[in-house]
């Protein structure tokens, strides 16, 4: 007797999962977000971002390409409770936020385990290079973990160079120079510039050897995946760097939003829509290039002497500007009644200004045509949303990775004019600033200009089909499919 045919034909394998992990900082949230929703639109995989309570919100403008795993943001003793995010948080605990954030490391490797057997068992782990913790995590659980860089290779490499040679200044000089002999041009920096996380190292601290072991770690990640492209950083991405463990480094770059998305809310809740400042610029219509943009980025703090200076500067010149203060920038008494005074007087151009009080529409006001030039603080974010709109920028750093980001700009690029480099210990006076202002509004800086827009036509480029980041992307699409089809142990 004929049996019938049964259809044994195989269900097709899941998509490679891939464990996503940001750090909780907008400057670090937002680019590696942008980048899970690029994988997941290639197709072939499926990530899952991890988040905490004050972070998740991030995620909504990013609808359904990503899952979701909201877990409650870890206690530490050396890190205030209540607080899960860098948003407002005084740079002494950038080193002990790093440090708390790892305790999300066990709770991880708990929900990994508990799928490693089924269709979601976690392939890869693409994470943030502030958390260096999921290396061991993931070589616990026997997949491969690819470290995501929100900051330029050449800034990258700077940092992880510190903290794998650990350079000491000479006798207490904040001027000492400290020399990076492992990088194209062994470039030099005072020590004052460097970033203050290597700067508060001390030897035996828990936070101190805690922030050291995560940057350690990175240089054990499979590769690395920095946002940037490489006609902007072509000099170190021409070879493996030692100060990047040697690692391939894919630039996937720049992670902004084209034309048709830059009124997207993907930062948060703005202070002022982009409509209503689009609407506000566009009164400039005949007198293209003429704003000046000023925005310090998210967690910067402008010093009282630093804020004084600039507006000070803004009054004497009259360039007409928007400012984007933040939340708690200590503007001088009355300078914003007499800037809102000045936007009220019908017919006049000179002296016009606006004031943001809190999260501005960034990529909005850079994509405006009324918008010529930017004061930024060298925020990578910051350098690349300004670089694909075609904006030149009047670099001001101040911590962090900012004075390594200007001198590319200024010295390498071409595409920025330097206002200060005193940081945040020196403010300039206000002559200079002015002085710097008049150059770029005056058309004293048109080969800086041209710089900026030829920056704009190859950021344009190497995102299009086919242009160099997008082949890096399709790259690391491949890479992550051929982790999730290897053979389990």
């Amino acid at each position: 007797m004929a049996t019938a045919a049964t259809d044994r034909t195989a269900a097709p394998e899941p998509a490679p999962h891939v464990l996503v992990v940001p750090y909780p900082a907008q400057g670090h949230t937002i680019p590696l977000l942008d980048l899970a929703t690029l994988l997941a639109s290639r197709g072939g995989v499926r990530l899952t971002v991890v988040a905490t309570p004050a972070t998740a919100p991030l995620l909504a403008a990013h609808g359904d390409a990503v899952g979701e795993l909201v877990l409650p943001f870890p206690s530490h003793p050396a890190f205030p409770a209540g607080v899960e995010s860098a948003k407002g948080l005084s740079p002494a605990l950038f080193g002990a936020l790093i440090v708390a954030y790892a305790g999300l490391r066990a709770p991880l490797g708990d929900w990994a385990r508990e799928r490693s057997g089924g269709p979601d068992r976690v392939a890869a782990i693409l994470s943030d290079f502030f958390c260096g913790w999921t290396q061991p995590l993931a070589a616990e659980l026997g997949v491969s973990r690819i470290a995501f860089s929100p900051s330029a290779v050449y800034g990258t490499a700077v940092l992880h160079s510190l903290f794998r040679r650990m350079p000491q200044r000479e006798d207490g000089d904040d001027e000492s120079p400290i020399g990076f002999p492992d990088l194209p041009g062994a470039p030099a920096y005072p020590w004052r510039q460097l970033t203050l996380l290597y700067r508060t190292y001390r030897d035996g601290d828990e936070v101190s050897e805690g922030v050291r072991r995560n940057f350690l770690w990175n240089l054990e990640a499979s590769s690395f995946v920095s946002n940037t492209f490489r006609r902007l950083e072509e000099r170190y991405l021409a070879a493996p760097l030692a100060d990047l463990g040697f690692r391939r480094v894919r630039a996937i770059g720049p992670l902004a939003p084209d034309a048709a998305d830059a009124a997207s809310g993907r930062g948060g809740e703005t202070a002022v829509s982009a409509a209503d400042l689009c609407a506000w610029l566009d009164g400039f219509a005949d007198d293209d290039g003429s704003v000046v943009y000023i925005s310090f980025g998210s967690m910067a703090v402008l010093q009282p002497p630093h804020a004084a200076a600039l507006a000070a500067a803004l009054e004497r010149t009259g360039v007409p500007f928007v400012w984007a203060v933040g939340t708690a920038a200590p503007l001088p008494e009355g300078f914003e009644e007499r800037v809102t005074a000045a936007a009220a007087t019908a017919g006049r151009r000179r002296g016009k200004g606006r004031v943001v009080q809190g999260w501005a529409p960034q990529v909005a006001a850079l994509r405006h045509r009324a918008v010529g030039w930017f004061v930024t603080h060298c925020g990578w974010n910051s350098v690349l949303e300004a670089s694909a709109a075609g904006v030149p920028m009047l670099a001001w750093p101040m911590t962090a990775d900012q004075f390594v980001n200007a001198r590319l700009l200024v010295e390498e690029a071409g595409a920025a004019v330097p206002v200060s480099w005193g940081g945040i210990q020196a403010a300039p006076e206000a002559e200079e600033v002015a002085r710097v202002l008049e150059a770029a509004a005056g058309g004293q800086c048109t080969h800086v200009a041209a710089r900026a827009k030829e920056l704009a036509e190859e950021a344009a480029a190497t995102v299009s089909d086919g242009g160099a980041s997008r082949q890096e992307l399709d790259e690391l699409v491949r890479e992550l499919r051929e982790l999730g089809s290897e053979p389990k142990e």
